[in-house]
C-alpha cells in the first residue's frame, strides 16, 4: 500500500477534501461526530494520509488557550484523529501523529488532547502523558471544574517545558464538548 502524508491549513483544503474528511470522521466515529465536533476540528492544520482508495487517515491541530501556573499558554490541541476502518492498525494513525506532533513541537507551548480508550494507547506509545492534575474551563459563569475529563486529557510539553500537575489546566470555553 502506497500512502502519502501531507499537511495543510483548513483554508487550503478544497470543499471536496473537507467533505472527504467529514465522511471519514462520521464513519470512524460510528456516526457520533456532530456539528460541534466538526467545528472544533477546523481552523488549524490538518494531517492527511491518502492511499489508492482516497483519504485513509486524518487529524488536525487547532490553537487553544490554556492557563497553567498563572500563564496563558498557546496550546496545539489535537482533534479529529481517525483512520478508515479497512486500514486500521497499519501505522496510519502514527503517520498522522507524526505530522501533528511536528507542528505542536515547533509552534506551541504544549500539545494537549482528549483521548478515547482506544486512542489512548496510540498517544501513550508516542510519549503523550495522561494529565495527573485538575482540569477546568473558563465558562460563561466563571471557572468550571471538569472531573470527567481528568482521566482522558493528555499533554505533550513542547516549547514551554514541563507542566506541573499540582496546578490546574484552565481551558478556554467552547460550545459542545469543552475538551
Amino acid at each position: 500500500m502506497t500512502t502519502r502524508l501531507r499537511t495543510a491549513h483548513t483554508a487550503d483544503l478544497t470543499p471536496a477534501e473537507l467533505d472527504a474528511v467529514r465522511a471519514l470522521l462520521t464513519d470512524a466515529f460510528d456516526g457520533d461526530f456532530g456539528e460541534e465536533d466538526w467545528d472544533h476540528a477546523l481552523g488549524g492544520m490538518h494531517a492527511l494520509v491518502d492511499d489508492e482508495a482516497g483519504l485513509a487517515a486524518h487529524g488536525s491541530v487547532v490553537m487553544r488557550r490554556v492557563r497553567h501556573r498563572g500563564r496563558w499558554l498557546r496550546v496545539g490541541y489535537v482533534e479529529a484523529v481517525a483512520v478508515r476502518p479497512d486500514v486500521r492498525r497499519t501505522g496510519l494513525g502514527g503517520r498522522v501523529m507524526d505530522g501533528l506532533e511536528r507542528i505542536v513541537d515547533r509552534a506551541y507551548d504544549a500539545g494537549m488532547l482528549s483521548a478515547s480508550d482506544d486512542g489512548a494507547r496510540l498517544y501513550e506509545a508516542r510519549g503523550w502523558q495522561l494529565w495527573g492534575g485538575r482540569v477546568c474551563a473558563l465558562g460563561p459563569e466563571g471557572v468550571v471544574h471538569l472531573p470527567e475529563e481528568e482521566d482522558s486529557t493528555y499533554v505533550r510539553p513542547a516549547l514551554g517545558g514541563p507542566l506541573d500537575p499540582a496546578h490546574e489546566l484552565l481551558f478556554d470555553w467552547r460550545d459542545g464538548d469543552v475538551l
